[in-house]
């Protein structure tokens, strides 16, 4: 038997649980769907804080500028616009729901981080600021009798009928079976895709999924090629690829080389804090060139007390590992952190599939361009996550939710979670191919290869899980081979140089249709 409901939600992080509460001030029922516990997202590991103008000496224009520097040249203007005007009023609502940002002497504190021209970045205990602002909307969110958070419950494909998303097919935690569920729209808050590469600062949930749903049922995706790196990742045998926050090196750490020698004046006058696509290539370069495996993040010149205190989750991870951060010179290297492209959206969330709506790194606004600013994605989650549930309430308030499906739906999942062997396989295959040939330096040749080794591996008989995994690869792939330039998170060492005459256009990648360019990511809405 079909469930039913007003909205679906499929994502817990900041952009699904803000969603969700916008959905609710209507008085509408929401169920929020996710695939893990409900605090476990991209946001939950959100060390390096959140960009937001409050402090006295910064203002929108200036965060929007080094928005807009970031994203070299693929901003979306109004969507910038957006983030950075609207984003103070969500930061000053969290913090009334009670999310705890550090202060000193009853004051906010803001810090540096890469590309910021002010310090403008908000800390929540150190180095936890996503956990905090997960507790802070989670505790919100259950304050609305309408709201029911699913976990556990993860989501297989979108229903669609007469082209118009009208539900979802998930599997049921319960009765260990796929279900369906009905609602006026859906809002995709599934959030990134950082376990396509080997090497990751993401969580295991975050897989994908989202875009891929939304692909297969024939949404538009945009900017794919973009890949943003994070430079300083742990990089120890048989441990995790810990995050050492941006803020670390904008607080004064120095990346230096297996010698001991500061490197960073070779590749940008920045040094550190040139922008994350810049560190990463220099660390890759460094290494290298030294033909060794890691370089070093020296926070040696600061007090141990202060590292304790600025960076407590770090502090301990490290020392769990054999590492003291204001010692030890600590490993990194970089890893894949965030996907700049996604399901494109107008600056309401809404797709260019009716009915069908997304928020936070599932989706691409033009917010960040070919490079997102460090800490500015927990504040699009904010923003756009509560503009979606808007958009939602108010384009869908006479629709009726389909009682049954018509022979017109597309569902095709059909199984319970029984290609859990083969899909292990599938995935690691897919990982080493994309950390190896669709990484931070790219080529024609390589790419290739890619794609044919994933071209190899869908013809096997795949499951769901399976299947979106090598198709979000292979979108990834072909369209960083059909882009012929480097621009922010995209490098192509056969063609180094970034080239606006030919390349200032986003990319655009629709279900069975050959890649376009477009020159706004934004669109006409049919609502």
């Amino acid at each position: 038997m079909a469930l039913e409901t007003d909205f679906i939600v499929i994502g817990s992080g900041v952009a699904g649980l803000r969603a969700s509460i916008e959905l609710a001030k209507s008085g509408a029922r929401v169920t929020v769907l996710t695939k893990d516990k409900a605090s476990e997202s991209n946001t939950e590991y959100a060390q390096g804080g959140v960009a937001v103008v409050l402090s006295d000496d910064d203002n929108a224009e200036l965060h929007e500028e080094d928005t807009l520097f970031a994203g070299a040249g693929l901003c979306d203007e109004k969507a910038v616009e957006t983030l950075v005007t609207e984003g103070t009023k969500y930061i000053q609502e969290l913090i009334e729901w009670g999310t705890e940002f550090d202060r000193e002497g009853g004051n906010l504190v803001f810090t540096q981080e890469a590309a910021h021209s002010r310090r403008r970045i908000l800390h929540a205990h150190g180095d936890s600021t996503g956990k905090e602002i997960t507790r802070a909307l989670i505790a919100r969110a259950r304050q609305e009798k309408t709201i029911l958070l699913m976990p556990f419950a993860n989501t297989e494909s979108l229903i669609v009928e007469n082209e118009r998303c009208v539900g979802v097919q998930f599997l049921d935690p319960i009765l260990k079976a796929p279900r369906e569920v009905f609602a006026k729209a859906v809002i995709l808050c599934t959030g990134g895709a950082g376990q396509l590469f080997l090497h990751t600062t993401n969580p295991t949930v975050a897989t994908g999924d989202g875009m891929a749903m939304a692909y297969f049922a024939c949404a538009e995706m945009a900017d794919m090629e973009f890949v943003q790196f994070h430079p300083t990742a742990l990089n120890l045998e048989k441990a995790p690829r810990f995050l050492l926050s941006e803020a670390m090196r904008g607080e004064g750490g120095i990346l230096r080389n297996t010698y001991g020698e500061r490197f960073m004046s070779r590749y940008d006058e920045k040094l550190e804090l040139a922008p994350r696509d810049v560190v990463s290539r220099s660390i890759v370069t460094e290494i290298r060139r030294t033909g060794t495996r890691t370089v070093f993040l020296d926070m040696t010149a600061m007090s141990e007390d202060f590292l304790r205190n600025r960076f407590p989750k770090i502090y301990e991870t490290c020392k769990y590992f054999g590492l003291n951060i204001a010692k030890d010179l600590l490993p990194v290297s970089p890893a894949s952190h965030y996907i700049m492209g996604g399901v494109r959206t107008d600056l309401h969330g809404r797709t260019t599939v009716s009915g069908l709506y997304a928020a936070g790194e599932v989706a691409c606004t033009g917010v960040h361009g070919a490079n997102r600013l460090a800490s500015n994605s927990l504040l699009e989650g904010l923003v756009f996550g509560a503009r979606a549930g808007e958009a939602a309430v108010l384009d869908n308030s006479r629709f009726l939710i389909p009682n049954s499906k018509s022979e017109n739906t597309q569902s095709k999942s059909r199984i319970w979670n029984q290609e859990s062997g083969i899909a292990t396989a599938v995935k690691k295959r897919v990982k080493r191919v994309m950390w190896e040939r669709v990484g931070i330096l790219r080529d024609k040749d390589s790419l290739k290869r890619a794609l044919r080794e994933f071209e190899q591996i869908s013809q096997a008989n795949l499951g769901t899980s399976s299947r979106n995994f090598v198709t979000l690869a292979k979108l990834i792939a072909t369209v960083a081979l059909w882009r012929e330039e480097s621009r922010g998170g995209h490098f192509r060492t056969d063609f180094p140089e970034r080239n606006d005459e030919k390349w200032r256009a986003h990319s655009i990648q629709k279900f069975n249709t050959e890649i376009s360019a477009s020159d706004k990511i934004n669109f006409e809405s049919k609502t």
